[in-house]
Formats: C-alpha cells, structure tokens, sequence
C-alpha cells in the first residue's frame, strides 16, 4: 500500500450501508395533535454532563469523555440516555405537530400532491419526484460504488465530492424522469441525518435552496425513519405511473408495527407507533449487521464498492453454512439486543487456522469453495442471531400490544433474499401467523424516493420545517418513548 492510500485509509467510514423558523408566506402554519402522549422537544442540551473529576483529581475534556462513555457500556448503541444534544422528534411541546413552512394546499383539498426527495447521507447521490399515494413518477441515482472500491470502503471527502458533482444533474433527471419542472413539484424532503455530515450538508443545501427560491414546503428527512417508512408503501404502486383511480391513499400497514432495522451502521428492533413516535426495544452493542458483513467480505478479498452485503450473499450461495462452527451471540443474555463483534473475530479466527490447514498466507488466498463455506457460515451464524433476538422481541410485542402482529424489515441488508425468505417463515410458524412487510430489494438501499415518502408521511400529519438555518446531524437518534414518559 502506498503511503498517499495508506493515509486515505484511515478517513474511511465503517458504518455506511455499504445513514429561521418564519413560514413561507404562501402557506399557512398549521397544528395537528396526533391521538398519543407528548414527547419532550427535539433539541436540547445533554442531560448527561461530563464529569469535571474523579477522587478531587481535575480530568481533561478527553479524560472527561472517556469517563462519560463508560457510564453506556454494555448498552445499545444510538439509543439517547440523554447524552445526545440532538434528538428527533417531529412533535413539539404539547404533543403537536407544526407545519412550520406549510403544507401543500392539495391536503386540505383532498387531492393528490407531489416532493421530491434528495438522499445524500451516505455515498449514493438519489433524487425522486413522488406521488402522494406512494406513486414514484421519476427518480434517479449516481453510484459511487467505482469511487470507493480500491480503498475498501467509503471515503467521506471523495464522498462528498461526488455530491456535489452529481447532485444538480441527479434531480435534473428525476425531474425530466417525471416530465415536470421544479416549479410544478407541491414539497421538498431532504435527508438531514444521521450519516457523513459533510455529505448530508451537500443534499441539504441545494433542497434548502430550492424550497426557499420556489416557495415550497420543506421537511428534513430522518434516515432511519424514512427506511422505516418506506414499508408502508403499498407494492402496487412502485413504479406505477397510470393515473390513479382513487386517492385513498392506501398503505401496507397501519401503525402500530414492529420494526427491524438493518443498515451498515444501524441495527435495531423497535415498536412504530406512528410518525416520529418509536420505542426502541433493541439495539447492536457494537457493530451493526451490514458493518459485520462488509468487513467479512474484505476479510476474504471481496469487491466492497457495491457493499459488502451483496459480496456475501452472492459468494453463500454456492457454500454450505454448516462448515464452519461459529458461536452465536448473546445465547446467556436474555434481552433483544444484537452484539456481531464477536462474529466477526470468531469468522476470521476461523479463517486463520483454514489459511494454515491450507498452507496459504491470507484468507484472500484461499480457495473460492472455502471462501463460499466462510461466507455462507457467517451469513447463517448472523441471520440466526437475529431471529433469536427478532423472535423474543416479538413475543414481547404480542404480550404488551396485541394489536401488533406486523412485521416491517428495513434498511439496506433487508434487500439480502436468504434473510427475507427466513424472516417470512419466522412470521408464518407462529400460533397467531405475522403479516411481514419488506419493501423490494432496490428500494431498501437509500435512494431518493425514501426521502420523499417520508416527506408524504410527514406532510400529510401538518409537519414540515423551516428550510432557512436547517441542520444537518451525524447523529440523529429516535426519542425513545418508552424511555421518555
């Protein structure tokens, strides 16, 4: 490795899935209260200080963040316990959403209405113009998968620089896609978080601009909840651009559901009990799923532009996932948390001792049959423990809410066929069968038109934000309800 390659290397990001408050004066602020409890404000300053010292001995800020961090070990990750400056949550004081730049005038007319979403959190480039009635009219995606290939992962700055190369001809086309201009579109959605900051900056820019130029309704999109979201959409409408006969606005699902988010830096069970309103249940310890998958499939010398998650599946297929015995996580802790460290050691302990058994130097030397029976041993070993976990939660949900009894898998390993088809039967084996909603497999990998479906869910509650001094989040976790009342 060259020095230049060398220094790059250590900028690059793990944990991508390969995530003025004046109205506009054409629109009206509205309030709407939704049938639930309040929720404490979004923004606020931690609650969890940072200590000052120890035995009277001062810390340094470093020393003192060290000593705060301790306080979480053991505990699911992206989950606020109050250290987070920075939480979402769309309602406000009072349990009311605030349309604070309006809403389309066609909701209060009973008609249909169109966003474009932008989606730039990560290192794909996505725009789409959709249809209130989860119609996606046009959309398109600049992939930087040949960008970030020979550095085994995503490089935040080459990352953003593809943005803002891409970001003005990605909308352009989606636009032309839908045969409409910018003027035409009712709301723009953005992604303002979490993810890449720099990266997030550069979508969140050109839609803050847009809505402020064109006057429109603007709302900052929540990655996770705009995966989340996206099951909700009712299969026939993808890529149905007929003419709709009604406008019932029909979803796949109505809140409450279970939802299980699986994403290269995310992974967590949670019950949605409407827009912006989640009780987390579950959460990974340390590394997500997709995290897991990813460094996997360096580990054996894979492709990774495109993700590692495809890499695996695609190698499993031709291996057998009993050959190697590797321990599942957590078997003595009896909660729903996910912990996939472990996995990853025990893959390339196991690799090791394959690579002297076959006298070879690196697991990148060996064969493509024992590179398959790794391959298909961790995508089993991983998909195991997450029924494990996804099925305690699900017993959980039932006893406490028997109005739930769906199933929504989100996020960009949702798109992996051998953990759809397993989740499906761990919905269908049950006394009380489940109903499982998983979009299809290009619409679980951030693209635009999530972001402008979430604009939908939000829009059509009366919640929209102020395009002007709009933020953008690294991190940006879900309040926990539970957690908050």
């Amino acid at each position: 490795m060259s020095p230049l390659k060398m220094t790059i290397s250590l900028f690059i990001c793990t944990t991508c899935a390969r995530w003025s408050t004046r109205p506009h004066p054409s629109f009206t602020v509205h309030s709407f209260s939704p049938a639930t409890h309040s929720l404490p404000s979004a923004r606020r300053q931690s609650s969890t200080s940072l200590p000052s010292a120890i035995n009277g001995t001062p810390l340094s800020k470093k020393e003192a963040g060290r000593e705060k961090r301790k306080k979480f070990i053991g505990m699911a990750k992206a989950v606020d316990r109050g250290q987070y400056t920075h939480t979402y949550n769309p309602l406000k004081e009072g349990g009311l959403f605030v349309a604070k730049s309006g809403v389309p005038r066609q909701i209060e007319e009973g008609k249909l209405f169109t966003v474009l979403g932008i989606e730039s959190s990560c290192d794909d480039t996505g725009a789409a113009i959709l249809r209130s009635d989860g119609t996606i009219l046009g959309e398109s995606l600049a992939s930087q998968h040949s960008i970030h290939q020979p550095w085994g992962g995503v490089v935040p700055s080459l990352a953003k620089s593809a943005h803002e190369d891409n970001i003005d001809n990605v909308i352009q086309t989606a636009l032309s896609n839908a045969n409409m201009k910018i003027e035409e579109v009712d709301a723009i959605g953005v992604t303002v978080g979490p993810g890449l900051e720099i990266c997030l900056r550069v979508g969140c820019e050109r839609a803050k601009d847009l809505a402020l130029r064109y006057n429109k309704p603007f709302v900052g999109i929540h990655h996770l909840e705009a995966h989340i979201l996206m099951a909700r959409i009712s299969p026939e409408k993808y890529n149905n651009t007929s003419i709709p006969s009604d406008k019932s606005m029909s979803r796949a699902m109505e809140f409450p559901f279970l939802a299980l988010l699986v994403s290269g830096g995310h992974c967590q069970i949670m019950k949605a009990h409407g827009i912006g309103q989640y009780s987390i249940i579950g959460g990974t310890l340390d590394d997500s799923l997709g995290e897991a998958f990813d460094k996997t499939a360096r580990l054996l010398g894979l492709p990774v532009g495109g993700g590692g998650g495809p890499a695996i599946e695609k190698l499993a297929r031709t291996g057998d996932p009993t050959s190697i015995a590797l321990p599942i996580p957590l078997q003595k802790r009896k909660d729903c948390d996910f912990s996939y460290a472990g996995l990853k050691t025990a893959v390339r302990l196991a690799s090791e001792k394959l690579c002297i058994e076959r006298d070879v130097e690196s697991a990148e030397q060996l064969s493509e049959n024992d590179k398959a029976n790794i391959a298909a041993s961790f995508q089993h070993t991983a998909f195991r423990h997450l029924e494990i976990r996804l099925n305690r939660a699900m017993v959980i949900v039932s006893k406490e809410d028997e109005r739930i009894s769906t199933l929504a898998v989100v996020g960009g390993v949702a798109a992996n066929n051998e953990l759809r088809s397993r989740l499906e039967k761990l919905c269908l084996d049950r006394n009380d069968p489940w109903k499982l909603c998983v979009p299809p497999p290009r619409l679980c990998t951030d693209q635009g038109a999530m972001s402008a479906w979430a604009a939908v869910e939000r829009l059509l509650v009366g919640s929209s934000d102020s395009a002007e001094g709009q933020e953008v989040f690294a991190r940006y976790p879900f309040v926990d309800m539970d957690s908050s009342t």
